[in-house]
């Protein structure tokens, strides 16, 4: 009675039949709004109310549900501002008043410390470089970009230098003498702190600089469209979502075409700029990669005197100290393990019996499967249909039971050329379709492609990736994983989309990503800087070395 009464008191005040008419449907709605928000399944709805237009990432083995995809939200982003604060500590804003008032190669200065009458293999040698301006005044604060690198052209022999930054002007530049003979010693100033900082400042700005172009079946004709990781634009899009791991991909749609018709994808590089006109100047040509040291070399000795202790055979799970090896003779040599040999055609095929690898990521991934074809003769090309360089390779050898497979990484992908999207995957989807046994390898390798984006899309794939790992693990713990590193590229190259420091920095949040997994790491930054390889695609020489390195730690 007290309930109708005050429902009946409640309505009494409203003036007329409409109002209460008005009230009662608010009155409905709020309720079913309720019950809605406490209903299990709300979240799906909501995700599909907010993006009408959905295409998921197409696979061939199986779909992912909305719910399943819809987890880990809050963990995720604090993992990628974590790395990202850390780095912003790392490379800070530095003034740039003019030309001048940047480091100078010229008037900087490198001198040897505690130098000694005799070297000896094994030996530490450390520099000490003073960082100046053109003033010829000292630097009082870090961050350049320096790559430090040993030599002896006759033995054929290289090796990266380690560079400890004081964030004062000072850095300590240290090699380690793993050969006999004179020893050349370089530093090359790539970019300034000024630079780094304006590098670092424009690539975190905008998704822009690379334009992304969609091709759509429409009955039988090809139509194009604007796509993107990002589009600013108030027109109907086609969302490529996996919410799961908040990977996103756009297209403006096309009217009449259904999203589920893209075929095909190209990008080409936009006239789109951060950086300011003076400080483009710091990246002209001859503003880059400029030595510091002038006419630097020693002469190392064996000292048989010296005692090296055993080391371990190479094996996945082993932490990778900087460098990690060195060449001599054109032939990789690790600094921290043992290596067997593959020199010999019956040893690679016993390696390879009975052995599924899959080779997920970039182009320089793909020189691997060229290479194999190459060397192990057994190994013939299936027909995985498709066409261009980005298809699906894949390498069978029937009698030994091998498989190896490489297949592309999604988006961003950066070329000219076109390449199909029907069977595109994300690495992380890909890793969890592997079913996984102790004669199952995936070797993983991205980096070249991200460069020209903000830093956040690479982090979040790295955690994906490592996530995706943790799962195959958790089923197949016996799977070997190996992550390779990009390597570094031409300096001749658009440096605000392509510089090496994009590279050097993602090779660090890899290293931090990747560091508590039981993974093998082959170190294609280090291989290239021994081998002064200066090519995005690495010569045969470093990809036979990088091969050598990965059948180490499967066989």
């Amino acid at each position: 009675m007290r309930k109708a009464l005050s429902h009946r008191t409640l309505l009494s005040l409203l003036p007329n039949a409409s109002a209460r008419k008005l009230f009662l449907m608010v009155l409905i709605i709020f309720v079913f709004w309720v019950v809605f928000m406490t209903s299990k399944d709300h979240t799906e709805f909501m995700f599909h109310l907010k993006n009408p237009i959905i295409l998921r990432r197409w696979s061939i083995f199986k779909e992912f549900l909305p719910s399943e995809e819809l987890q880990n939200t809050p963990s995720s982003v604090e993992a990628d501002m974590a790395i990202l604060e850390k780095l912003n500590q790392q490379i800070p804003p530095r003034p740039f008043l003019n030309h001048s008032s940047t480091t100078s190669a010229k008037h900087s200065t490198a001198t040897i410390l505690n130098p000694q009458r005799v070297y000896c293999i094994g030996d530490q040698l450390d520099v000490l470089l003073v960082a100046k301006d053109y003033f010829g005044h000292r630097k009082e604060y870090g961050g350049d970009f320096l790559r430090a690198r040993m030599s002896s052209p006759a033995l054929k022999a290289g090796a990266s230098g380690k560079v400890t930054d004081f964030n004062n002007g000072t850095y300590l530049v240290s090699f380690t003498l793993f050969w006999e003979g004179r020893v050349s010693l370089s530093i090359l100033l790539m970019h300034p702190s000024e630079g780094v900082s304006a590098l670092w400042r424009a690539r975190n700005q905008g998704y822009d600089r690379i334009i992304f172009t969609g091709q759509f079946l429409n009955g039988t004709a090809h139509v194009l469209t604007e796509c993107g990781l990002s589009l600013n634009t108030s027109g109907e899009l086609c969302q490529y979502l996996d919410a799961r791991d908040h990977e996103a991909f756009y297209c403006l749609k096309l009217r009449g075409v259904p999203c589920e018709a893209l075929t095909h994808m190209t990008t080409k590089n936009s006239d789109v700029s951060y950086l300011s006109l003076k400080e483009k100047l710091l990246f002209r040509r001859f503003n880059i990669g400029v030595e510091v040291v002038k006419n630097l070399a020693i002469t190392v000795s064996p000292c048989k005197n010296k005692t090296e202790s055993k080391k371990r055979k190479c094996q996945i799970g082993m932490e990778t100290p900087f460098p990690s090896g060195y060449t001599l003779r054109g032939r990789w040599i690790t600094s921290h393990c043992e290596q067997n040999e593959f020199r010999e055609i019956k040893y690679i095929n016993n390696c390879l019996a009975r052995k599924l690898i899959y080779l997920m990521g970039d182009s320089t991934l793909r020189q691997w499967i060229y290479y194999l074809h190459q060397v192990v003769k057994t190994l013939k090309f299936f027909d995985h249909h498709g066409s261009g360089l980005f298809k699906t390779h894949i390498l069978l050898d029937t009698e030994r039971h091998t498989l190896v497979q490489w297949k592309k990484h999604s988006h961003p992908f950066v070329t000219q050329k076109l390449f199909s999207m029907k069977d595109d995957n994300y690495i992380p989807r890909e890793i969890d379709q592997v079913a996984g046994d102790s004669g199952t390898a995936i070797v993983i390798s991205f980096g070249q492609h991200f460069r020209p984006f903000p830093i956040n899309i690479f982090i979040r794939r790295a955690i994906n990736v490592k996530k995706a790992i943790e799962r195959l693990f958790l089923r197949s713990p016996e799977t070997k994983v190996i992550i390779k590193t990009e390597n570094i590229r031409e300096i001749s190259e658009n440096a605000e989309l392509f510089s090496d420091f994009h590279g050097s920095i993602q090779n660090l949040i890899i290293r931090d990503v990747f560091r508590d997994l039981n993974v093998g790491i082959i170190d294609a930054w280090d291989m290239t800087i021994a081998y002064r390889s200066e090519n995005v695609h690495p010569p045969d020489s470093v990809i036979e070395s990088q091969i050598g390195m990965f059948l180490n730690y499967i066989c």
